[in-house]
């Protein structure tokens, strides 16, 4: 379960059908093109040739209902079992429609809070983080292994440690 990292990526490269909050989405998207690699990504990836000809087929689950109806799909080979991503979101909408949201809430103001977010995003001027000065003058001059390096992963990233039960 994660926090909309399918939908970010996909609306990175500005592909939004992926977006939204209801059921199971799925997309098959041929890549016929490809554009140059973000300066940092080229010591993972020289060039995206190897993409050419690729059909992704991508999923979003929204709610653990749906999520056992993928998993089902993919124990018995159906369609789900060839994606290449499928990202399974606990709440409706990811994080939009989650617990640690203003009450009440409904679809309908989980779709109003949506429209927002998506509406001031697409306004802003740096809407990627390999585009973004700041990111791209940390792993310049503080984690220049680049992303994903053992540095960044260590520094960047959290892990789970069991904490037992608390007792308020």
């Amino acid at each position: 379960i994660t926090g909309n990292k399918v939908e970010s990526i996909f609306e990175n490269a500005n592909i939004l059908p992926i977006r939204g909050f209801e059921g199971v989405r799925y997309v098959e998207l041929p890549i016929t093109e490809v554009g140059s690699v973000p300066e940092i990504l080229k010591h993972f990836f020289p060039d995206w040739n190897w993409l050419k000809g690729v059909t992704l087929k991508v999923a979003v689950a929204h709610g653990t209902a749906n999520a056992k109806k993928v998993m089902e799909d993919i124990k018995a080979g159906g369609k789900f079992s060839e994606c290449h991503f499928i990202e399974f979101m606990g709440c409706p909408g990811g994080c939009l429609g989650g617990g640690g949201q203003p009450i009440p809430t409904s679809a309908e103001i989980r779709a109003k809070r949506a429209e927002a977010i998506y509406k001031e995003e697409a306004e802003l001027p740096i809407r990627k983080s390999h585009e973004n000065p700041h990111v791209t003058y940390i792993y310049e001059n503080f984690l220049n292994e680049g992303p994903c390096s053992h540095k960044s992963h260590e520094l960047l990233h959290t892990h789970y440690v069991k904490r037992g039960k608390y007792i308020a």
